[in-house]
């Protein structure tokens, strides 16, 4: 048993270098990226002819706190009126479909081309809302926001240029932030967001590997997404799904890291555990449906299928830190009675460059968003070790999600609750939020606990090799616990 232990304990390691490997190659394709200069082919808007005709779409369902705000927002893009249409894909069960009926009609008032659709049922749900108003879509290119994004007035004109390369199937821009500072909780997912759309995507992008449309903030060619197949619902990250889909018949995608739209990050832990549920859970499930197409398809090269495997695996990661975690506490115990194994223990220490490696590949990212300088080192290396600690804490709900979506186990798609923090104050009592002990908490907490343990048995051991470990995690499941019995 000590030997199955420790040879498991030794690949999970493993594993998780091969991931770190995969981020170096891709903080190199980020270098790379900065440095070069390539010129391509764009629209000219000077000349009307050369000016496409785009459909916007707004997936909703129940967003009362953001629809008015989204909808004002998308009439200020700066668009000729004629070559514009908006459909607002309305899902809706509650008042704000009164609320969203009033604003379109007051908009088309002053002239826009804007449609308020709505479903007998919500099959599909967002991307069956989507390929419901693609049946009906006026323009050549679809653009796409979720409620609470807010694009600025020229996004339109930064982003559809570039279709004039018709190989381009996708634009994509990065995510901004609106209430980054609001709480320890929004530093975090910011700080996991801006290394998903700084280094990840413009490392993919430039090194020609598959990136992946994030569900809004991104514009599609029309015959792209016929000729993907269309949207599906047979997983709840569709946008990931079509991505894959899309890149297989050989499309191309571009990423803007430039182009920043800002958008709401959640501000509850139930909110930020729903989205984290479903973005995970969906990309396991797009690893079981997708992954063996991208490794028989011979025109894919082996470093798009390397990086597609962590990419479509990257959700499972949680799963291995968890595993992990689980047993580094007997390994301890394991080290303590097997002195003559301290060998295999300093062999494993090799697998300590994977800290480096993320180190370094996070600090490139907080570079660009926080400025360098010694100065920087301090603060970076805090909210580093908070946000890895945190992670953990998300480990085993995230976990649960993942091996959902590879067993195959079907769930609806979860809204992540919007609050519009300008215009409420009083966000706690949105009533989209959820709230309410379940027994995920209980096993977080018997975690907690386990972990606790773990840093008692340094001292009874005198064994510190991994306390730190521990330390993070007792800290992240901590941190869970309190923030979901807060609210």
């Amino acid at each position: 048993m000590q030997t199955l232990i420790l040879l498991i304990y030794a690949f999970l390691l493993f594993i998780i270098f091969l991931y770190s490997l995969s981020q170096l190659h891709l903080l190199l394709g980020y270098l790379k990226a900065k440095k070069s200069k390539t010129k391509e082919e764009k629209f000219d808007f000077y000349f009307s002819s050369e000016v496409p005709k785009v459909t916007v779409q707004l997936p909703l369902y129940n967003e009362l706190y953001v629809v008015e705000r989204l909808l004002k927002n998308i009439a200020r893009l700066h668009y000729p009126k004629e070559k514009l249409e908006i459909q607002v894909l309305d899902d809706s069960t509650d008042e704000s479909v009164k609320l969203i009926a009033q604003t379109v009609l007051n908009l088309q008032q002053k002239g826009l081309d804007i449609q308020h659709i709505r479903r007998q049922n919500r099959t599909g749900f967002k991307a069956g809302a989507l390929k419901e108003g693609l049946k009906i879509a006026k323009g050549d290119f679809i653009a796409i926001f979720d409620s609470d994004f807010l694009p600025e007035p020229d996004w339109l004109q930064k982003t559809v240029p570039y279709f004039k390369n018709e190989k381009i199937g996708v634009v994509q821009t990065r995510w901004g932030h609106l209430n980054r500072d609001y709480s320890w909780l929004t530093k975090i997912q910011a700080f996991a967001l801006d290394f998903h759309f700084i280094l990840e995507q413009t490392g993919r992008n430039f090194n020609r590997n598959f990136i992946n449309f994030n569900g809004t903030a991104g514009i599609w060619r029309k015959s792209c997404i016929l000729d993907a197949g269309n949207w599906s619902g047979d997983t709840l990250t569709e946008d990931l799904d079509l991505s894959y889909r899309a890149q297989l018949k050989n499309w191309q995608f571009k990423y803007l890291e430039n182009v920043s739209t800002p958008a709401e990050l959640p501000i509850a832990i139930s909110a930020a555990k729903s989205q984290q549920f479903r973005w995970n859970k969906g990309a396991a499930e797009n690893f079981r449906k997708n992954y063996l197409k991208l490794m028989k398809d011979k025109s894919v090269s082996f470093s798009t299928k390397f990086h597609g495997f962590f990419h479509l695996l990257n959700s499972s990661m949680f799963l291995i830190v968890l595993l992990l975690a689980i047993l580094s506490l007997p390994v301890l115990y394991i080290k303590a009675e097997n002195p003559g194994l301290n060998w295999f223990f300093n062999l494993l220490g090799i697998f300590l460059s994977s800290t480096i490696i993320f180190f370094f590949c996070y600090y490139t990212v907080w570079r660009k968003t926080h400025g360098g300088g010694f100065k920087s080192v301090l603060p970076f290396s805090g909210m580093f070790i908070s946000f890895f600690s945190i992670v953990m804490g998300f480990s085993l709900h995230n976990s649960i999600a993942v091996l959902e979506g590879h067993f195959g186990k079907k769930s609806a798609f979860i809204r992540t609750p919007k609050f519009n923090l300008e215009a409420s104050k009083t966000w706690k009592k949105n009533k989209y939020l959820t709230s309410g002990f379940s027994s995920q908490l209980f096993a977080e907490f018997g975690l907690w606990l386990y972990f606790g343990f773990g840093l008692f048995s340094a001292f009874i051991l005198n064994d510190f090799s991994l306390v730190i470990f521990h330390l993070m995690l007792f800290a992240g499941f901590g941190f869970v616990i309190f923030k979901s019995l807060k609210v």
